[in-house]
């Protein structure tokens, strides 16, 4: 019989990170398929349809809609694709959380 190894106390099934603007909460998708689709997508494409396919993939509609009646300047709005990447990546800094 082959060897077979539990690796399930090395798996995290943490629930999705959030990010909070203005004191909203936004849940950033941060399944591995998802952060190695968005990982294509800007070796793939130019940048700025990597961010909004980027930005499809990591947050839902519901979100999507809240985020867009911000109406975010595009740095801002950059802001939030690369922070929420951070989550995806586990990258977040410290200092930002509630």
């Amino acid at each position: 019989m082959a060897k077979k190894i539990d690796i399930t106390d090395k798996l995290s099934f943490d629930t999705n990170p959030a990010l909070v603007i203005k004191g909203e909460t936004f849940e950033v998708n941060a399944d591995a398929k998802t952060m190695l689709e968005i990982m294509g997508l800007f070796t793939n494409k130019n940048e700025a349809e990597a961010t909004i396919e980027a930005y499809e993939k990591m947050f839902n509609e519901k979100d999507r809609k809240k985020i867009d009646k911000m109406r975010l300047p595009f740095k801002d709005f950059q802001i939030i694709i690369e922070e929420a990447m951070n989550l995806i990546r586990g990258d977040e800094d410290e200092e930002g959380e509630a």
